[in-house]
């Protein structure tokens, strides 16, 4: 009866215990949705919003590129003559992540004995570029052939190392024109840093002097390469594109390479600048500096001690000495004759006493003869170069306005050549220079020794090509310059606004320096007749008096196609028996070739 009223229960019954359940079963439900929308929140941040970057990021472990290099632009003189182009030797290159893999120890070591390079600095190289860089890494460049086959025997151990042929720059011509065309070099750390925005990578390489630094966005190019898809391990497996690598442009300088090779003969081991220009347009036909260098060792991997021994001697062969500042001695004397007329001080037919000295504010200023010359006008007074003469002119014309026509001439600025980083202002001394410096004003003194290219002025041999070139074509300041643009003169110089007479006066003195006075080493049979003007700047080399040498000249003297000015550095002779004798080769050379059988060389 009692079964009856009361059924049997289910099985459950067995667990009677019923307090706390409730809020388990919440506890659990509400977890399980915050885990539920935490995954879903983060999946949905990781697709959304980060999904574009992370996609890269695996594109990238999936994907590389093998850069190609472009092929850098030729450079040409103006005949068309090939002065810089490409070679294509062979560079060995390792994937970016190869010193982190377990086969580091064998493959670095194997490396570095047959390319002679240290495992520290392949390691650098690869750790600078990153695990994750998509290109190859250059470890070495300009591979031997007994490099090669030695990589090619071991390669089963060099798993992870490509051989490629790369573009290398080279220069036929080698020494003959080293501080004009400069060199290309490896990007250092802080040059990539400061260009890498540019589009330059670890192992670019760019140039770091000449015309190869001036132009380097016109040679360059544009960089190509192939995408290539790799495996785990880094392994390529196909190549899924290829961009062709866009060759930089070519250049046709306005240099004569004929002129500058007689030149460089010309100046010789003495050191020194010769500089030769088209003084009607500005155009540059030869720059020489001694002592040089071989270009063509820049391109190595690794320079020897030797090498570097041939550009950081104690002579300084990298610096460009026609871009380098000197006291322009008496070939300023050009200067100091401008100021006296156009000043309006002197008329062009003054005549002046000369002597064997000077005594000007209680300072005795000497005479280059000790005796003096007599009477003289501007004319005779440049033909023998009469210091007296020149002082007077200075004191009358006063330190301003000779400073005014100074600067006129371009002297204290750069010409606007394109070695911008290369090419020093010089210096034109004012009397804010001299309180700077010295501490005390201005005198007539510093007048005196300026009339005749001494005291504190400084001046490149580029500037007194510059400075030649304005009597030459007629009162025209002209800008030099390396890219040949077919003679458009009015594009590269700037009138002076002279009187007439005065450049009658220059031009009738410098041909006078060469027809009868201190330039007769050009009074030849075998150039037209010449104009010119010589200079000594007295200088010391250590506790020895060894003077600078210069002279400038142009010719034809009544139709000037050609201005060339030769400085030697400590010569310890004279401008007109050092500096005269290196224009009259080259002049001879370049009228011979220009009219033949008109004037036959020696």
């Amino acid at each position: 009866m009692v079964m009856a009223i009361f059924p049997s229960l289910p099985s459950s019954q067995k667990n009677t215990r019923s307090v706390g359940r409730g809020f388990q079963s919440v506890f659990l439900i509400l977890l399980t949705l915050l885990m539920t929308s935490g995954i879903g929140a983060r999946l949905a941040y990781l697709q959304i919003i980060d999904g574009s970057k992370l996609r890269q990021r695996a594109e990238s472990n999936r994907v590389r590129m093998i850069p190609k290099q472009p092929e850098r632009g030729n450079i040409f003189d103006r005949n068309g003559k090939l002065l810089a182009t490409t070679r294509y030797p062979h560079s060995v290159y390792l994937w970016p992540m190869a010193h982190t893999k377990p086969s580091w120890p064998v493959v670095g070591k194997r490396l570095s004995q047959i390319l002679d390079i240290s495992e520290q600095e392949m390691e650098a190289k690869l750790e600078q570029a990153g695990a994750n860089s998509a290109s190859l890494i250059r470890i070495a460049r300009n591979v031997t052939e007994a490099q090669i086959t030695a990589l090619k025997e071991y390669a089963t151990e060099l798993t992870d190392v490509e051989i490629n042929t790369e573009a290398v720059r080279y220069y036929p011509q080698g020494r003959e024109l080293a501080h004009i065309l400069g060199y290309t070099r490896e990007l250092t750390a802080e040059q990539l840093k400061k260009r890498k925005s540019e589009g330059y990578r670890l192992g670019d390489v760019i140039g770091q002097m000449g015309v190869e630094k001036a132009y380097e966005k016109i040679l360059r190019g544009q960089w190509g390469g192939q995408q290539v898809e790799v495996d785990g391990a880094g392994r390529p497996l196909r190549v899924l594109g290829e961009k062709q690598a866009k060759a930089g442009n070519d250049l046709h300088l306005s240099i004569d390479i004929e002129m500058q090779k007689t030149a460089e003969k010309a100046l010789g081991n003495r050191n020194g600048a010769i500089v030769a220009l088209n003084p009607n347009n500005g155009e540059v036909l030869a720059m020489v500096s001694h002592p040089t260098f071989d270009p063509n060792i820049f391109s190595k991997q690794k320079l020897s001690q030797k090498d570097w021994k041939t550009v950081q001697g104690e002579e300084h062969p990298l610096v460009n000495r026609a871009l380098s500042a000197f006291p322009p001695a008496s070939t300023f004397k050009i200067v100091t004759t401008t100021a006296g007329i156009e000043s309006g001080k002197f008329s062009p037919n003054t005549v002046l006493q000369t002597y064997g000295s000077l005594t000007i504010g209680g300072t005795r200023f000497g005479e280059w003869n000790h005796a003096g010359f007599g009477p003289l006008g501007f004319v005779g007074a440049m033909q023998w170069s009469s210091d007296t003469f020149f002082y007077q002119i200075g004191k009358g014309v006063g330190g301003h306005k000779l400073i005014e026509w100074t600067r006129k001439y371009g002297f204290g600025e750069q010409t606007g050549f394109e070695f911008s980083t290369e090419e020093a202002k010089g210096l034109v001394p004012d009397e804010n220079w001299k309180r700077k410096v010295w501490k005390i004003p201005w005198t007539v003194g510093d007048s005196i020794n300026m009339s005749i290219g001494q005291g504190a002025l400084q001046t490149t041999p580029l500037q007194v090509a510059v400075m030649f070139a304005v009597p030459a074509n007629g009162g025209y300041r002209v800008q030099p310059h390396l890219l040949k643009d077919n003679g458009d003169a009015k594009r590269w110089r700037k009138s002076l606004n002279m009187k007439p007479e005065t450049v009658k006066i220059l031009r009738e003195g410098l041909r006078k320096v060469v027809s009868e006075g201190t330039g007769k080493a050009l009074n030849k049979p075998t150039i037209p007749p010449t104009a010119g003007k010589s200079g000594t700047a007295e200088a010391w080399k250590g506790r020895s008096k060894q003077n600078h040498a210069w002279f400038g000249a142009y010719a034809p003297a009544d139709k000037p196609e050609i201005v060339i000015v030769a400085f030697a550095e400590h010569s310890g002779g004279g401008g007109g028996s050092v500096a005269a004798p290196m224009i009259l080769e080259i002049m001879e050379e370049y009228f011979a070739h220009k009219h033949p059988g008109k004037y036959q060389k020696k």
